[in-house]
């Protein structure tokens, strides 16, 4: 059955600020209908939308969840809509009259109390809907929440010609930013809105700060402000100086598999023993770079985790080779890894890896009414609950993946996804803001670059495609595979 706030006790945060009781699984997955071609219910999905969603609720949510999920999807839908290329097929709506537009706004209106009363310009982490920022909330963030708004404030901000959205997150972003450790140039997980002090000192590439860095990166690519792309180029070269470890060169050389860590944000030292699955988004990123050779190795040592239990564990301990925190909610990162390293490489193994997580979700996942969360991956048991990401991120990119002849590959069109998966037409208009400077005094610096002109830094390789010839080899060679697979316990 569908889950509303009162599905569970109130207590179960995890469930309650991520739904809303806005038809959350509904908006998340209309663009995924899109670019499956599926028109008829692309169509029939929006005008539910229009005709049943309200955000007039007392609601508590999560701002970067209601963000990435919903306001997300209602932007890449409003665009497809509206797009005069139409590449996907008909998916116009009869008498369509921005009301999607107009839904996206009204969230992002009522999203906005969190960026008030914060003495960094940092937002909380929570609103309600229709009362704004809680009485009891809490002063504390985490880096990813709080700095991955930007590209749907972004997108809402220059569609609308109100730079109020964009400001707020572009300043969230700077204060973040400008609380980096003065030693490593890194930055922690969780921080205090109102001091600054950090309170969670983690660095990592998973959970609290992924996205972070992935939007650093995507809001250049969509906006072209340079600013941005040398935020990320000093974040980048950052993470490879104190959080990579292992040989330096992936296919070559001796010594233990390319890792990425957790350490401490102002020693560079290791902090503990495990990763998380949402760190699997990683070498995807590495793709949008250039930086190929770096993300086959990292995609390889996360392939072989799932290949091990056939499904990702939402924590795994390298060193006891073992799930520190067992269950596997059907997280996207992999696949998006997989077809992004797909498309970089055109390497088949890519389609095999692909085709085994596909059989996998069917063979350990799939429920009477849909795909369920793995509450343990070694056990397989499930819990009753899928998540609204399994339909707008997991399921598009598979089915990407193996259709060659997808609009998004074919069409001559640019897109790129969201952090939640939702596509978005690189398009000129979202590089023209109608406003001369997004924060007061810094007019210079929003210098724009031209959308050919990614000069991403790149530390461990450059920048060249895999050559052709081993296209059809192994991406990674067999007796580094081997290292992998006897890394994490699977010979």
């Amino acid at each position: 059955m569908g889950r509303d706030t009162f599905h569970q006790p109130s207590s179960n945060l995890n469930i309650n600020d991520v739904l809303g009781n806005y038809s959350l699984t509904l908006i998340d997955a209309l663009d995924t209908l899109a670019v499956m071609g599926n028109s008829s219910e692309f169509q029939k999905a929006v005008k539910l939308v229009i005709d049943t969603v309200s955000f007039d609720k007392d609601s508590t949510v999560q701002v970067f969840e209601a963000t990435i999920r919903v306001l997300g999807s209602l932007l890449s839908a409003h665009i497809i809509i509206t797009d005069s290329k139409q590449p996907f097929g008909d998916m116009t709506i009869k008498d369509y009259d921005n009301e999607l537009l107009h839904l996206a706004h009204d969230l992002a209106v009522r999203l906005l109390p969190a960026f008030e009363n914060t003495k960094t310009g940092i937002p909380y982490p929570r609103v309600n809907l229709k009362k704004g920022v809680p009485a009891d909330s809490h002063n504390e963030t985490c880096t990813a929440g709080a700095g991955s708004l930007l590209v749907e404030f972004g997108i809402l901000s220059r569609l609308l010609g109100d730079s109020t959205f964009e400001w707020v997150a572009r300043r969230a972003v700077k204060a973040l930013w400008s609380l980096r450790s003065n030693n490593t140039g890194l930055l922690g997980n969780v921080v205090n809105i109102q001091t600054g002090h950090w309170v969670g000192k983690q660095s990592g590439l998973g959970a609290g700060s992924d996205s972070f860095y992935e939007y650093l990166l995507k809001s250049y690519i969509l906006f072209g402000e340079k600013e941005d792309l040398e935020m990320f180029n000093d974040a980048y070269r950052n993470i490879q100086n104190h959080l990579r470890r292992g040989r330096e060169a992936c296919n070559e050389g001796e010594g233990d598999p390319p890792l990425y860590v957790n350490v401490n944000m102002y020693t560079g030292q290791l902090m503990n023993t495990w990763i998380d699955s949402l760190q699997a988004f990683f070498p995807g990123l590495q793709v949008l770079i250039g930086d190929v050779e770096d993300a086959i190795c990292l995609h390889a040592f996360y392939y072989a985790i799932w290949k091990r239990y056939g499904a990702l564990p939402e924590r795994y301990n390298w060193q006891l080779q073992a799930p520190d925190v067992p269950f596997y909610p059907l997280r996207p990162e992999l696949v998006e890894s997989t077809y992004l390293l797909y498309q970089a490489t055109k390497n088949p193994f890519y389609l095999h890896v692909g085709m085994d997580i596909l059989q996998s979700l069917e063979k350990y996942t799939k429920a009477k009414c849909g795909y369920a969360t793995l509450h343990h991956v070694v056990e397989k048991t499930k819990e009753d609950r899928m998540e609204s990401f399994f339909l707008s991120e997991t399921c598009k990119y598979l089915y990407l993946l193996f259709d060659e002849e997808n609009p998004v590959h074919k069409s001559g069109n640019k897109f790129m996804f969201t952090t939640e998966g939702h596509i978005v037409s690189v398009d000129e208009r979202f590089r023209n803001s109608l406003w001369e400077d997004i924060l007061p005094g810094e007019e210079d610096s929003a210098e724009k670059t031209k959308p050919n002109e990614l000069k991403a830094a790149n530390f461990s390789s450059n920048c060249n495609r895999v050559p052709d010839e081993r296209r059809y080899l192994l991406p990674l060679k067999s007796n580094y595979m081997r290292q992998i697979d006897q890394m994490v316990g699977l010979i």
